[in-house]
């Protein structure tokens, strides 16, 4: 790397580059300001499902953004980087969920016109399941939230200078402005403004990278040299950090209840008029992900193509991993005013995306599953909207918080898999134990989850703090600074020997990618234990509706039409739990 590239790499933003990022900023603040001022949402419904009548296109494109955060677009590159190609196999993972989804909860989720997802747990268990699940998601979004915040604070400290912790301020007064003046409408809408940079962003760097590399061959054959492009590993060794079998099956678990089961994504599709649409809406999201799974791992193969020979983390350009796509933006287009702005504003759009997302589904969760089951008093439409607005408030506050705590946690990727799956585990056990194990009743159901969040908690907590203390640690593609034509001091790095203690216990080992999966098996494995033994349910007495299409094949039928006595059920609960205004109801059951 020559002077020249070194002084491109390092400098700051300049003043057009400042232009185009609050320009990004002003659009979504505008967006939110139209949803909630000229086309307000008259009901709570509006507010959270989008009145249930949105359009395909736009719902579609919001799902790809609420799941595109920054830890996907600085996380996957610098994954790849360090640890090779390996990792974009988990296509293969969205592919599985994108079926499975099609075919067991999509259907059911949208058959019973819900707007919690949570309220599918006191229909098919009881009041007390249906809270703990909520208990999960909300915990789910204390943990995830503030890593989304941070991971693009920390790509815009590399390029300005400014403190993190100034910055993921701005990040989050922005996202509750809009998310609380417009709704899902706002978020939706803004999502697609969003998600349109992220994609032009990413193809700009891939494209002119690679020109200024000297081609995509050039990219290739220094990846290939260095280990980084590899052949499929096909080791049943769950201990391996990245296989064949970890990737594609265990992340399928992963992915299925973070793209699939779960608060941020479902009510995305129950904004959809037609389980049709719904379905359509999930195909574009899968090829809307392979796009980006395919062009972040490129980008993280161009990065070391790029660094070849003189790696930006042992010179500190970059100071940590999740910083090495900005020194890549600035490096390849930092000659160009304006350009690294629209590429860093892409990254900062994916924040904001996850975040109003997470935000409003958190607002739905708080006025469904904890107001309006436990308390009688009926809430007037401007109470209804100050408990929302509150929520999404309150919420952000918090997670601003707690940046504090996730930056001395570790590389992001990796970091909020392990996390997540605390909850993500028992979250999606309770779901495939409701839908596909009609005997299961609510104390398995109950215990099980409970029995799975104590577990992978005092698990995924422990093998994370061992990761940040440098006693857990992983092969990584091998760099070199031979090449570097600029002074550096090399980092001091601290080598920790794993005490004998942690040789021998294997299990903090095990891939990150299995974790939800082993959530997922202690939930089902306890639930149908108890269950069996407390007294199993006979599946005659469980609603149809309530089960996966394909398991209605095994339940006889009632005397009494089951498809009618579903919509008795459904209309009773909702009566009951305050979900039907009085002036709503025309027709009698």
């Amino acid at each position: 790397m020559t002077d020249s590239v070194l002084n491109v790499a390092i400098r700051k933003f300049l003043w057009p580059d400042y232009i185009v990022f609050f320009t990004v900023i002003l659009v979504c603040l505008l967006i939110g300001m139209y949803f909630g001022f000229y086309k307000q949402s008259k009901t709570s419904d509006d507010y959270l499902v989008g009145g249930r009548n949105m359009e395909t296109f736009p719902v579609a494109m919001s799902l790809i953004a609420s799941w595109v955060s920054g830890i996907n677009l600085l996380g996957i590159p610098s994954e790849v980087y360090v640890y090779g190609i390996h990792y974009a196999m988990i296509i293969g993972a969205f592919l599985l969920m994108t079926i499975v989804m099609l075919y067991v909860y999509l259907p059911v989720f949208h058959n019973l016109n819900l707007t919690s997802t949570y309220e599918y747990h006191e229909l098919r268990f009881d009041k007390r399941v249906r809270l703990f699940g909520s208990i999960l998601f909300t915990i789910s979004s204390i943990t995830w939230l503030p890593l989304v915040i941070y991971i693009p604070a920390l790509a815009l400290n590399q390029v300005t200078g400014i403190n993190v912790h100034l910055i993921t301020p701005i990040v989050c007064v922005t996202c509750i402005f809009y998310t609380s003046l417009g709704g899902l409408k706002a978020v939706v809408w803004a999502d697609v403004v969003q998600i349109a940079l992220i994609y032009a962003a990413i193809l700009l760097i891939a494209v002119k990278g690679t020109l200024d590399v000297g081609g995509f061959f050039l990219v290739v054959e220094r990846n290939v040299e260095s280990g980084r492009i590899e052949l499929p590993d096909f080791d049943p060794n769950p201990f391996v950090r990245h296989t064949f079998w970890s990737l594609t099956f265990g992340g399928f678990t992963y992915i299925l209840q973070a793209a699939g089961v779960n608060q941020n994504m479902v009510q995305r599709y129950l904004a959809l008029p037609t389980l049709t649409c719904a379905k359509n809406a999930l195909w574009m999201f899968f090829f809307g992900m392979v796009v980006i799974i395919t062009t972040c791992s490129y980008l993280g193969l161009l990065i070391y193509a790029s660094f070849h020979n003189c790696d930006p983390l042992t010179t500190m350009l970059a100071r940590e991993k999740d910083q090495l796509l900005p020194v890549l933006v600035m490096t390849v287009l930092g000659k160009v005013p304006g350009l690294p702005g629209v590429c860093l504003a892409g990254n900062f759009s994916a924040a904001l995306s996850s975040l109003s997302t997470a935000l409003n589904s958190m607002s739905a969760v708080v006025l469904e599953d904890f107001y309006k089951p436990f308390f009688q008093k009926e809430l007037s439409k401007k109470q209804t909207d100050i408990l929302m607005k509150c929520t999404v408030l309150i919420f952000g506050i918090i997670c601003v918080a707690l940046v504090f705590v996730v930056e001395k946690l570790g590389a992001v990727l990796q970091l909020s898999i392990s996390i997540g799956a605390i909850t993500s585990g028992p979250s999606l056990g309770i779901f495939t134990m409701g839908m596909l194990i009609p005997h299961v009743n609510a104390r398995g159901a109950l215990y099980g989850g409970m029995t799975s969040l104590l577990f992978m908690a005092w698990f995924c907590l422990r093998t994370q703090t061992l990761i940040a203390s440098g006693d857990l640690t992983f092969k990584t593609k091998p760099v070199t600074t031979e090449g570097c034509q600029y002074s550096f001091a090399s980092a001091n790095v601290t080598v920790v020997t794993p005490t004998t203690e942690e040789q021998l216990f294997m299990i903090y080992r095990l891939s990150y990618l299995w974790y939800t999966l082993l959530g997922t098996f202690i939930t089902v494995f306890v639930g149908v234990l108890v269950s069996v033994v407390s007294g199993p349910l006979n599946p005659k007495d469980l609603d149809p509706k309530l089960l996966a299409p394909f398991m209605k094949k095994w339940i006889k039928s009632r005397k009494f039409s089951n498809e009618a006595r579903g919509d008795e059920l459904i209309y009773a609960f909702k009566l009951t739990t305050g979900q039907l205004e009085q002036n709503g109801v025309t027709e009698s059951l």
